[in-house]
């Protein structure tokens, strides 16, 4: 299998390159020159697979060239016997057809270690076949960060430097990232929003002159494509527990930078019955306005209850609008290119086909908190805020009770004691044992200034 940028002007890659590239040098994402699909038939036989297995079933088309199939399985297998739960990925009922796709069962409590535990052992079986060495830079708004250091952190050939937007992530968040304390593992706090360190990190990538010779960049946030082929898979496992491909099966999405949902139209296109996807964001809701009013613009950050998805530009999306534009690299371009500046009006065509495949809702913090006591007041199922604007999007725009409908539950509730707090919930959140002395270790972190000069010389300065 080939990959292609959604801008038209980078060759074409096999998946080891665009694993290592991230970013596309046309500033493009990359996408499968052709995606895989699978029939009724063979769904119904993977019913009796495990996780791990499944995993590597679905991601074999992805990754040939790179890994025979009994490799794929056995590091699937090693990077699902970590998680802490058998199934991997547990459903739990709410409510009449209603249900949880519980993701936070891996090392840092989110859904980003189902694809982070993966990049990671992917990346050691590149470098060491390649005897490379590279720098691995990433910046998060709260959870990619700690899983991108775990999922990294033993890997031979790598050195890794994490942004995160100083004093505007969960104490939790932040701890599980400064805390970790290996050589190789380096925190910056930005003073800055998300969007700021994700801009440094695209910067950096468009010129990587300020490295050592010899060393080279690879992404760990969402543009990297490993991360949303592994996030396809939990799509596929959920439908078929609920009785897919027999019947349609609907997806509620926590929404930021556009990965994870993403992977589900992915899936949808690869043949799974999805019925209805569902992006749910919180007040930062580009993506519900572009819904809504079928015009593309920026707007001020705002900082809520649910940080991970204090997001301004949500970067996945270009890969959705390559699609909705019939893969029309030069005319998304040149889209991109007048967003920069300026909020851009999309064409009529596009957003039918963006409506086509998604319904959106943003709920603010006062309908977060609302849905976290409704929950818990109806089942004693404590959630966290994301997840809780999850299943609030999906209680407002549901279109078939018949339906099964699948919100993604995206983190583990105690990663976010204070939207707890604010919900009014009693019960206080707390971590599970193997972290419980979370709060006790000691951190190290560097914070600069929101100046892309200032952070390279602080990677060159840890290089040397």
């Amino acid at each position: 299998m080939r990959y292609i940028s959604t801008r038209g002007q980078a060759p074409a890659l096999a998946f080891e390159d665009v694993m290592l590239t991230g970013l596309a040098p046309d500033g493009g994402l990359y996408v499968p020159e052709t995606l895989p699909r699978f029939s009724a038939g063979q769904m119904r036989a993977w019913a009796k697979l495990d996780y791990a297995d499944l995993a590597a079933t679905i991601m074999q088309p992805f990754v040939e060239g790179f890994l025979a199939e009994d490799e794929l399985r056995a590091i699937t297998r090693e990077t699902y016997a970590g998680f802490r739960h058998p199934a991997v990925a547990p459903l739990v009922q709410l409510g009449h057809n209603e249900w949880l796709l519980e993701l936070f069962h891996g090392p840092t409590l989110a859904f980003k270690d189902f694809a982070l535990q993966l990049l990671g052992r992917l990346l050691d079986v590149s470098l060491a076949r390649r005897h490379q060495r590279v720098v691995v830079l990433g910046a998060t708004s709260g959870d990619t960060g700690s899983a991108a250091i775990e999922g990294c952190r033993r890997c031979a050939n790598v050195d890794i430097f994490i942004l995160h937007p100083h004093q505007r992530v969960s104490e939790v968040q932040r701890r599980q990232m400064t805390t970790v304390l290996g050589d190789n593992i380096h925190n910056i706090a930005v003073q800055g929003n998300f969007d700021d360190c994700q801009e440094m990190v695209k910067q950096s990538f468009s010129d990587q002159s300020f490295l050592p010779e010899g060393r080279r960049l690879v992404a760990v946030n969402s543009i990297n494509w490993a991360r949303i082929m592994a996030q396809i898979v939990y799509y596929f496992h959920a439908a078929l527990a609920l009785g897919a491909p027999e019947r349609a099966v609907s997806f509620s999405v926590p929404t930021g930078n556009f990965g994870d949902i993403y992977a589900g139209y992915l899936a949808r296109r690869m043949g799974l019955p999805v019925r209805q996807l569902v992006i749910a964001t919180n007040a930062n809701d580009i993506l519900h306005r572009f819904m809504s009013s079928s015009r593309y613009g920026k707007s001020a950050l705002a900082h809520t209850l649910s940080p991970s998805m204090d997001i301004v530009i949500s970067s996945n999306f270009e890969r959705a609008l390559f699609e909705f534009y019939g893969r029309d690299a030069a005319a998304l371009a040149d889209l991109m290119n007048r967003f920069r500046s300026s909020e851009v009006e999309v064409p009529a065509t596009v957003i039918a086909a963006a409506r086509a495949e998604f319904t959106s809702f943003s709920v603010d913090d006062a309908m977060t908190c609302a849905t976290i006591a409704g929950v818990y007041e109806e089942s004693e199922y404590l959630l966290d805020p994301h997840s809780a604007i999850g299943v609030r999007a999906a209680r407002e725009c549901r279109d078939d009770p018949a339906v099964p409908m699948v919100t993604l539950a995206t983190a583990h509730p105690a990663k976010f004691p204070e939207a707890i707090a604010r919900a009014g919930v009693a019960r206080e959140p707390a971590l599970p044992h193997y972290m419980a002395d979370l709060f006790e270790r000691p951190e190290r972190c560097a914070v600069l200034p929101h100046e892309v000069r200032e952070v390279q010389d602080f990677i060159r300065g840890r290089m040397a």
